[in-house]
């Protein structure tokens, strides 16, 4: 599928989301058994996985810096892959990464908070977003929401599925929160997962992708495309499972998550340097409509879209960025810089 076609596809999905439309399925009903047969078949294949419940990583990161000034405060929500499932530590989880990379990067402590159900899916989202703004400490300053994955598994509607993640991104921008969604991964990188299971989870995850980006954008929202970031982590990790209800990265997965997710959720705070956030035309950056950058993101891991011009031939206009990476330590966490939480 050609970027324009996909482009067409996410703006059509977002689109029925918008107005109620349905109907737009991420697998079609004809293909519905043969994908469950491979979808046995593939959990048969990687296992079941271990660590049903995922480490608490709550707490308080960038210790060295407490007292200097109040904690920025980041929460994660969505599913398995936001709440760290499959790893047995605290400091794997992606949550902690992110928190012990912001804390760095603003030197200053930074309070994480995790409300990821593993197993959820978009709609689970309604009752997360109301427990982040039922916290009596108030409102976070950003929010990281991954999710999806379980969503083209149990066969969810794309429509469906990013008529939720709108509407709490749109919750809670309008409370005052940053919001950062990395986008569903590409599951169709998982090594031991056969065709035609393989080309429609492909396929399926990455117009939903496309999709959730167009709808989080327009809710004033960024998105960072996972992609096939997690793909070799699979490969070189078999036993984790791919299946209806899980999704698991090992820490290595989840520590190149982070690092893809970490420059955009610093520049949503302004922490970033000043010069990269002009698009750099030697790496493919700059304004398209949103649907175009959505589907060239969801082509390409690491890939950030954030809104731009408002107007335009196909407005409304987004920046698409390949931010450079700094490296998140998948290990402990520096006791200069950091202090892990118990688990």
């Amino acid at each position: 599928m050609t970027s324009l076609s996909r482009a067409r596809v996410a703006r059509r999905i977002a689109a029925g989301a918008a107005y109620g439309g349905g109907g737009i399925g991420l697998l079609g009903a004809a293909t519905v058994g043969v994908v469950l047969a491979e979808v046995q078949l593939a959990k048969r294949q990687v296992g079941n996985g271990h660590s049903p419940h995922p480490p608490s990583a709550d707490g308080l990161y960038g210790y060295v810096y407490a007292g200097s000034e109040e904690p920025l405060r980041l929460t994660m929500l969505g599913d398995s892959t936001a709440a760290g499932q499959g790893v047995h530590r605290a400091r794997q989880t992606p949550g902690a990464l992110l928190a012990s990379g912001l804390a760095a990067v603003a030197e200053r402590p930074v309070r994480l908070r995790n409300v990821a159900l593993p197993g959820a899916q978009s709609d689970d989202l309604d009752r997360q977003v109301a427990v982040v703004l039922g916290e009596p400490e108030g409102v976070p300053d950003v929010c990281v929401i991954m999710v999806g994955a379980n969503d083209v598994t149990h066969r969810m509607l794309a429509t469906r599925s990013v008529r939720h993640l709108s509407a709490a991104v749109r919750r809670l921008r309008t409370a005052g929160a940053e919001v950062v969604v990395g986008t569903c991964p590409d599951l169709g990188t998982i090594e031991p997962v056969q065709q035609p299971l393989r080309w429609l989870a492909r396929r399926a995850s990455r117009q939903l992708a496309a999709a959730q980006t167009i709808g989080t954008v327009e809710q004033g929202g960024r998105t960072v495309s996972l992609g096939d970031l997690l793909g070799p982590e699979f490969a070189a990790n078999p036993r984790e499972l791919f299946g209806p209800d899980n999704y698991h990265p090992s820490a290595e997965g989840y520590a190149t998550a982070a690092m893809a997710v970490l420059p955009t959720v610093c520049a949503t705070l302004g922490l970033w340097p000043a010069e990269e956030e002009r698009p750099d035309v030697s790496r493919r950056e700059g304004f398209l409509p949103v649907a175009r950058a959505a589907a060239e993101a969801a082509s390409e891991a690491g890939t950030e879209v954030t809104a731009a011009m408002p107007t335009g031939p196909r407005a409304p206009w987004a920046l698409l960025k390949r931010r450079r990476r700094h490296r998140v330590p998948a290990t402990d966490p520096s006791p200069t810089t950091t202090r892990e939480p118990s688990a």
